[in-house]
Order: C-alpha cells, then sequence, then structure tokens
C-alpha cells in the first residue's frame, strides 16, 4: 500500500478565485498513484497527519517533507502548443504572420511525416514543457496522420497530459503539405481511434481546423460532425491578425469576412472548443462564444509579435468567455507557462498605456484623476495572481477539466508541482520576504531551476 500513495507535506497553493491566491501553510497532501486513478484522497493540517497516514497504512517516513520557500502548486496548463514548430523556437520570428507561415511554418511542419523525427521532437518537446512545469497542453500536430501518431506516442512516453490535434487544411497551403477535405475527415477517423487505442484518460485527441484560410467551408463542415459524432475537443485559430481577418474577407465576403459565423455554421463552437487569440474578434462574436461555452487561448508573447493586437482578457471575461493561456510555440519563442504568465501582464500594463493615450488625444490632462475619468485606464489591468489562474484553473475549465485539474482539492487528480525558492542561483530570498512574497517572485523571476518536482495523475515525472 505504501508504495501506491504520494505523501507530500508543506505549504500548499491554490488559486480559488481570479485575482486569489491561498497559501495553506504547513498541510498534507495524499494521493493515489496513477495506476490506481492518481486522485487527491487527503488534504489536511499538518498536526492531522499521524491520524490521516494511519488511515492509509502509512508512516511517517513515507511523506516528503518540504522546508521553508517550497510550495506546492497545480501544474500548469498550456492552451497552445503547435508540437512541429518546437525545432524553430527562439528563431523566425521577423516577418508577419501569413508570411511565416509560407517561409517558415509549413516547411518545418512537412518534415514530420517522417514517424522518426515526429516521435524524436516530440519526446524533446514533452520533456521540455515538463520541466518548465507543463502538465496539461493542446498540441497542434502536423497535417500527417503519421506523425500526430508519434507524437501522440511521446506523450503516451512521458506521461504528458495531452490533447493533441491532427491540422486540417485543405487549401490556401503548399501542395506538399495539403489534402483534400475528404482525406482530412478519414484521416482524423483513424487518429480518433489510434487516440483511444491507447487506453489512457491522459490522451485526447482534438479536430484541429488551422484556421479560415486553409479551411473550406466543406472541411469546416465535415469536422464539425466528427466533432458532434465522438464528442471530442475542438480547437483553432481565430480572428488571430490583421493580415488573416484581411484574408478571411477576401475569402468570405458573404460574412464580412469573419471568422465566428463560419466555425459556429460548422457545429465548431463547442462547450470544449479552445480558440487561440481572438484579438480582432467584436463583442457580438465574443458573446457567441460565451453562449456557446467556448474559450479563447490567451497567448501574449506571440500576440506581440504577429497579431497586430492585445487580448482584453478582463473584457471577455466579464462578457462570460473562458479565458486561458498559451505558449504558442513557435510564434511565442517560450515553452515556459511562466513567461506566458509574465507576458499576459505586461500586454495588460500596454493595454493601460494605450486607454492614457487614448485619453490624452481627447484632450484630457494626465492627473490622478483619471482613475475615476470616463475612461478606466485600469481596466484591463491584471497581475501575477490573474495570470496564475489563468495558467491553472483556467486552463482546466477552457478545456473543461475542471472536475480533474486545475486545483488541488480532494477527489481531483494530482497534478502539482514541487517549487523550491530557496535557490539562490534564480534568485534571492530575504528574512523579510512572507510567504506570499516568495511565492510572487517565482511567479516573476522564477524559471525551470525553482521547479523541483512534477506530479501528473499522481505519478512523479520529474
Amino acid at each position: 500500500m505504501p508504495t501506491k500513495l504520494a505523501a507530500l507535506r508543506g505549504d500548499v497553493v491554490s488559486c480559488p478565485d481570479f485575482g486569489s491566491v491561498e497559501i495553506a501553510s504547513d498541510h498534507l497532501i495524499l494521493a493515489e498513484a496513477s495506476e490506481q486513478g492518481g486522485r487527491i484522497l487527503a488534504i489536511a493540517p499538518g498536526e492531522r497527519e499521524a491520524g490521516v497516514l494511519a488511515k492509509h497504512g502509512l508512516q511517517a517516513g513515507d511523506v516528503q517533507r518540504l522546508k521553508a520557500g517550497q510550495y506546492i502548486l497545480p501544474g500548469f496548463v498550456d492552451l497552445h502548443v503547435h508540437a512541429p514548430q518546437y525545432s524553430y523556437g527562439g528563431t523566425a520570428t521577423d516577418r508577419p504572420l501569413m508570411e511565416w507561415l509560407e517561409v517558415y511554418t509549413f516547411p518545418r511542419e512537412g518534415l514530420h511525416e517522417d514517424e522518426a523525427i515526429a516521435l524524436a521532437q516530440g519526446l524533446q518537446l514533452a520533456r521540455r514543457l515538463v520541466d518548465n512545469g507543463t502538465t496539461c497542453a493542446l498540441f497542434f500536430g502536423s497535417l500527417h496522420l503519421s506523425g500526430c501518431k508519434a507524437l501522440a506516442t511521446a506523450m503516451h512516453q512521458v506521461g504528458m497530459r495531452a490533447l493533441v490535434g491532427l491540422t486540417a487544411m485543405d487549401r490556401n497551403s503548399p501542395d506538399n503539405y495539403c489534402k483534400s477535405a475528404a482525406a482530412n475527415i478519414a484521416d482524423l477517423r483513424k487518429f480518433i481511434q489510434f487516440i483511444r487505442q491507447l487506453d489512457t484518460d491522459l490522451l485526447e485527441p482534438v479536430i484541429t481546423p488551422r484556421f479560415i484560410p486553409t479551411c473550406s467551408k466543406e472541411l469546416l463542415q465535415g469536422l464539425g460532425e466528427v466533432a458532434a459524432e465522438a464528442g471530442v475537443p475542438v480547437q483553432s485559430h481565430i480572428s488571430e491578425s490583421l493580415d488573416e481577418v484581411a484574408f478571411a474577407e477576401h475569402l468570405h465576403p458573404e460574412v464580412n469576412g469573419r471568422d465566428t459565423p463560419l466555425f459556429d455554421e460548422a457545429g465548431l463552437l463547442t462547450q470544449r472548443c479552445v480558440m487561440a487569440h481572438a484579438v480582432w474578434l467584436e463583442d457580438d462574436e465574443l458573446r457567441v462564444l460565451a453562449d456557446r461555452g467556448s474559450a479563447i487561448a490567451h497567448c501574449p508573447l506571440s500576440n506581440f509579435f504577429f497579431a497586430d493586437k492585445l487580448l482584453r482578457v478582463k473584457h471577455c471575461r466579464s462578457l462570460g468567455v473562458k479565458v486561458g493561456l498559451g505558449t504558442d510555440i513557435a510564434g511565442g519563442y517560450s515553452p515556459s507557462m511562466l513567461n506566458a504568465m509574465r507576458n499576459a501582464v505586461i500586454a495588460s500594463k500596454a493595454l493601460r498605456m494605450q486607454a492614457i493615450i487614448h485619453k490624452h488625444s481627447k484632450g484630457q490632462e494626465p492627473k490622478a484623476k483619471d482613475r475615476e475619468a470616463e475612461i478606466d485606464i485600469d481596466a484591463d489591468l491584471i497581475g501575477w495572481k490573474e495570470a496564475l489562474w489563468l495558467a491553472t484553473q483556467g486552463g482546466a475549465e477552457a478545456l473543461g477539466l475542471q472536475d480533474s485539474i486545475g486545483q488541488l482539492q480532494v477527489g481531483k487528480q494530482l497534478d502539482a508541482l514541487l517549487v523550491d525558492c530557496t535557490k539562490a542561483d534564480t534568485f534571492d530570498i530575504y528574512p523579510a520576504d512572507t510567504s506570499l512574497d516568495r511565492l510572487e517572485k517565482f511567479a516573476t523571476v522564477g524559471d525551470d531551476r525553482n521547479i523541483s518536482g512534477v506530479w501528473i495523475k499522481g505519478r512523479r515525472v520529474k
């Protein structure tokens, strides 16, 4: 029995609400091993350790005890990763989106028809994500069935919680990286069957039209039919950049080039649909997403490079749209959700600057009373606490997995991080620092060196 349970005692972090962080000092967490379900069986104050351990057949020596400055956090959920692009992450940020796809993306993704390449790079990516604290991720694969099978196999081998999509395209892409609508649908059905035969609840297939410019109405309709039939999640990009919006307007003047009605008519805006970027959506379109229960993957870093606009996270949430965070490898050059969190905060600061500039353009002087003026310059501001919620619970809700992950609670699965803020090679802590101060330093300047342990569904993978 003892070898089948994970027992941790220390400070436990939770984000019960958007913008709130709580630290339960000196608590014991007890969880099943992965093969038993990985569920959290108990969370109790440290003084109750003896009774909890006795109930589950454990002894004091079975407990991993954290020291001051160490924390147990929920694992990070990355809502937007292009696995076949990982090899050129950190480069190729010098062109607008549509040109970037043609010059860099399609050629590199095309290499993933080779199963060996897809498997090797998938393993590298999975390990890098886990090292950075990502326990669950939503992946775009390549166009190739063989490569996507290899990607899913890589995630399975590492023990990652992964939702993997076979990217669908039937137009406006290179001849050697495109296939008919019928071929896309046929391969999708094979991919869904392949994932389900792996018989693990850590992997899910995802219906993945790349975006409107590369997907005909025929293809979208077919994908929507599979979504309804198979009951699997959906992902795509929506209104993500000026050049994408202009291209969509050229292709679909009948809807004024708006992505939302095209996805909606095809039945792709479901309760488990995650749309990346969404920076150019109008409020009426955001309300459609909210009505359908669909979510937005906020990718602040890549938005700075390609989107030509910033996402108003709090505004989207005020309209009822679910929002989480994505790294957007490789349009976003960092695989770290900590960096995604920081860029989300910076993007909100940039929105505040835009609001101030807008006030000035209306002839209003920059005074302290601006906070109470007609334009609320702070309306879009978020801080590290909101960003941490987006990276954990927000992502879980976007994927419809909030009953299993996102928070450390009894009955949910143990997707968790052991964060160590005492490592002096990343940042310094001082006697005056509170427990919350140390955690904020991790969120603001920490990195993978501060993540000493990672559990996914009760299994330690780092």
